[in-house]
This record gives C-alpha cells, structure tokens and sequence, in this order.
C-alpha cells in the first residue's frame, strides 16, 4: 500500500512539473490570448448581432434582423503594428473576414486589410482591402504593390485549389496572419496562402484619417460580418504576438 501511495505521489508530481513547464513555455512564446472564451470583454460590436456562444464569438443575421451594409466586431486591446496573430473559425453561408491593421471608421464600420472567410476553396485565404484598394491578393500569389500602387505578381505559392484543398468547409480552420514592416502573410491551416510586399502604405503614426487607398503599418484588428443573405461565423482561440521593431 505504501509504494503505491509513493507511486502515485511521484506520477502526480510529474504531472504537474508537465504542466508548469507547458504554462511557461506558452509564455516564453509572446502570444498573449485577448479572447476569454466566456464574453465580449475586450471587444465591441453590435449586440444586435455579436455575442459569445459555446466558447466563441458568435456573429449572426437572420431574415428579421439582416445588417445594412457590414459590421465588425472590434478588439479594444490595442494596436498592431508588427505581430502575429493566430485564429480560429467556421462560417455557415455568407461571408465574412478578419480586419488588420485596420481603420475605426466609427458605427461598427471598419478598412484595412482582410483576410477572406468564406466556405469557397481557392477563395477562402485570400487578401482584400476592406473599404479602400479591393481585392489584393489572390490565393497561391506572391504581389509586390509599388510606391505608384501598381501590384506586380512577381511569384507563386502554388495552385489556389490544392492550397485550399484542408479547408474543412462549414468546420472549425485555423489562420495565421504575420505582418513585419510591409511584409504581409497569411497562412490557413498551416499552409500559406499569400505573400505581399506593400510598399504603398500610410506613415505609421498616421491612423485616423489616413487615405484608405493605401496600406498600413499599424492598425485594429475586427471581425466581420458581411451583409447579405442569413449567415453565422464563430471565431475563437485568438491570440497575438507582437515583434519588436527591427
């Protein structure tokens, strides 16, 4: 009876120098998680259509209650400038995006940078300018966008379907997205989708009232709801690395 009162008391110190040495090590990494996983603390949208639903942050419109014209729910935590930020999501219909770098523009409206969030393999991935430049980079494209505006696809990542072909449509998938200086990338379930150069961004100390057909090397991040037809997106285990400036 002693030794295995021993026993168990060695394995349930090993569990727990196990788990010591795992919370340290998620520390030492940088990435802080802003998303509780229990309510909205930390971030703000409309409450008519954001809330917090089985651990995730849930943003839906119905037939009675659709959105008149598109709404973020944005992160009040700070701002990115050099970061990594790592997300989850599922999408039912619709479409939807995660802002970076991105302009308030009061009332829920927001520009900037957007990672696409769509149930469309080839679409899904790819990189927008919400409210500014349009559509920027295509699934499988490395672009440089010059000083003049003018984008170059100078490389390739690969075909945009065989880039896409993890994304688990209507389930959870998983986006990286690093930004250092003008250096963009976004990576879905660990394979990267795109690669931009932008070198027509604003100053980065200018970001109210900035000109929304440029860039930026700093800004909020959001979650989007598109308007249009009923739909849901859920997001969750968000977190961010910042870089220090190089």
């Amino acid at each position: 009876m002693r030794k295995t009162v021993c026993t168990g008391s060695v394995v349930m110190v090993i569990l727990v120098l196990f788990a010591t040495a795992a919370t340290a090590a998620e520390e030492d990494n940088g990435f802080i998680t802003i998303f509780n996983g229990k309510d909205l603390t930390g971030w703000d949208g409309n409450p008519a259509f954001w809330s917090v639903k089985d651990g995730a942050i849930h943003g839906e419109t119905t037939k009675e209650k659709p959105t008149r014209g598109n709404t973020f729910c944005i992160w009040r935590g700070g701002i990115l400038k050099d970061f990594e930020l790592r997300i989850s999501f599922r999408i039912n219909n619709g479409n939807s995006g995660i802002q970076y770098r991105s302009q308030d523009c009061g009332n829920w409206r927001v520009r900037g940078y957007q990672a696409e969030v769509e149930n469309k393999k080839g679409n899904v991935g790819f990189l927008y300018h919400e409210g500014g430049r349009g559509w920027r980079v295509n699934v499988g494209d490395k672009v440089v966008i010059h000083e003049n505006g003018k984008k170059e696809v100078v490389g390739k990542l690969g075909d945009k379907m065989e880039l896409t072909r993890d994304y688990k449509m209507k389930g959870w998938n998983h986006y990286r997205i690093i930004c250092r200086g003008g250096h963009v990338q976004q990576f879905l379930n660990g394979v990267q989708t795109i690669d931009l150069i932008d070198k027509e961004v604003n100053p980065i100390d200018k970001i109210k009232g900035r000109n929304e057909k440029k860039g930026a090397l700093s800004g909020i991040l959001a979650l989007q709801i598109h308007a249009g037809a009923p739909m849901w997106v859920e997001f969750k285990d968000i977190s961010i690395k910042h870089f220090k400036p190089e």
